[in-house]
């Protein structure tokens, strides 16, 4: 029989009920007593902590294009001003405001009449001076054969000859007041001097242009390709340029691709090429002016639209692709990474990084060949502490997804 002290202590876990029924089977006497006691008595072990499950991906040094995002406008490969350049009343225009016209298609008419009266008289003053040139040119050859007999005089002769070199140059004068008054009467008859879209009209039929100076009647627009202008910082070009010389980019060439992002996000669908990069960068903005040309078969670009910007500016030669979701920063911004070791054990690593390339970040620096990001769990990941792997995949596969 257990005794009453030990009972009392074994069994002060139990419930009352429990209790009194061990009390009873204690003064029958028994081993059921003790047996019940230490099943209430018994402490359970706690259950061992299981390390947190991770997915990582292993990361591999690539080449990796290099792209930057500007903010650009679109403008005219080519703006030319119609210009009214003689002066007259405009009678007529011939194109449809807002349409495409070719080089060389009329598109106003101002008055001829005035021209046409004056090529006239400028065509009659031109026979007249022909006529004078033919006579004088007569008489001085009939008297270059009376000279020798002394039928007229020196001075005479010296007269002729001067009488023929006079009225020579009085036709080649005549000749070219024809030629400009047959170029101002085809002014009159107003063409498109390249091909484009022509614009609204900008002064209307019956009123009097060209007084003084030469009024713009319209202008055309040649939009197929078209020019996008941005600027790019030049710190961006200091820090390529460190980079090329510690051998870490290569740098694009001058024709660098070139893509663009509507105003809506959606992409323009045909890439372009850098046209124009300035020598010099802008001291009020320090920037540099760049111009790119985009092809426009369709006309769905308008000069005056703004846009985004994507410029290839080179190839990073030995960089990682992590995914976005592994890359963290801390309260100062700096950006960082959880990988795990060969012990399974979770460590910190401050990155640099440099744009995207799809849904990656490229780091430049920070991490090695290898080594294992961690890109989900990353909540119950803690730097110094155990984890259980579920590996994700290889990042440069994933990358090329």
């Amino acid at each position: 029989m257990l005794p009453e002290t030990h009972l009392s202590r074994s069994a002060k876990n139990c419930p009352p009920s429990l209790h009194a029924a061990v009390r009873a089977i204690a003064l029958l006497g028994g081993a059921s007593a003790a047996v019940l006691l230490v099943g209430c008595g018994a402490t359970q072990p706690k259950p061992t902590a299981q390390a947190p499950l991770v997915k990582t991906v292993t990361v591999e040094p690539q080449q990796v294009p290099l792209t930057e995002q500007f903010v650009g406008r679109l403008s005219a490969h080519r703006e030319a001003n119609v210009l009214a350049r003689v002066a007259g009343v405009l009678l007529k225009r011939y194109y449809t405001e807002g349409t495409e016209v070719h080089a060389g298609q009329p598109l106003f008419q101002i008055d001829p009449a005035p021209y046409r009266a004056a090529l006239d008289a400028d065509l009659a003053a031109l026979s007249e001076a022909k006529a004078n040139a033919t006579n004088a040119a007569v008489t001085l050859q009939r008297d270059r054969a009376l000279i020798g007999t002394h039928l007229i005089s020196q001075s005479q002769f010296d007269t002729d000859q001067a009488a023929a070199r006079s009225t020579s140059a009085l036709v080649q004068q005549a000749e070219a007041n024809v030629e400009s008054a047959r170029i101002n009467l085809g002014y009159t008859h107003v063409t498109s001097p390249i091909s484009g879209i022509a614009e609204e009209q900008q002064v209307t039929e019956g009123a009097l242009v060209g007084q003084g100076t030469a009024t713009l009647l319209t202008t055309v627009d040649q939009i197929n390709p078209i020019y996008v202008n941005f600027n790019e910082p030049a710190a961006l070009q200091e820090q390529l340029t460190a980079e090329l010389q510690a051998g870490r980019v290569a740098l694009a060439g001058p024709k660098a691709r070139v893509q663009l992002l509507l105003s809506d996000g959606t992409d323009y669908g045909q890439p372009g090429e850098l046209d124009f990069r300035a020598a010099s960068v802008d001291p009020s903005t320090g920037t540099i002016a760049l111009r790119g040309i985009i092809p426009n078969a369709h006309d769905h670009l308008l000069p005056g639209m703004f846009v985004h910007v994507r410029l290839a500016v080179g190839r990073a030669l030995k960089a990682f692709l992590v995914p976005q979701a592994a890359v963290q920063r801390d309260s100062t911004g700096a950006a960082y990474v959880l990988t795990v070791n060969g012990r399974d054990t979770v460590e910190k690593k401050p990155v640099e990084t440099e744009g995207t390339s799809g849904s990656d970040w490229i780091v430049w620096r920070g991490l090695a060949a290898g080594e294992r990001v961690i890109v989900s769990g990353l909540q119950n990941a803690q730097p110094g502490a155990k984890v259980d792997l579920q590996p994700a995949g290889h990042a440069a596969a994933q990358a090329n997804r």
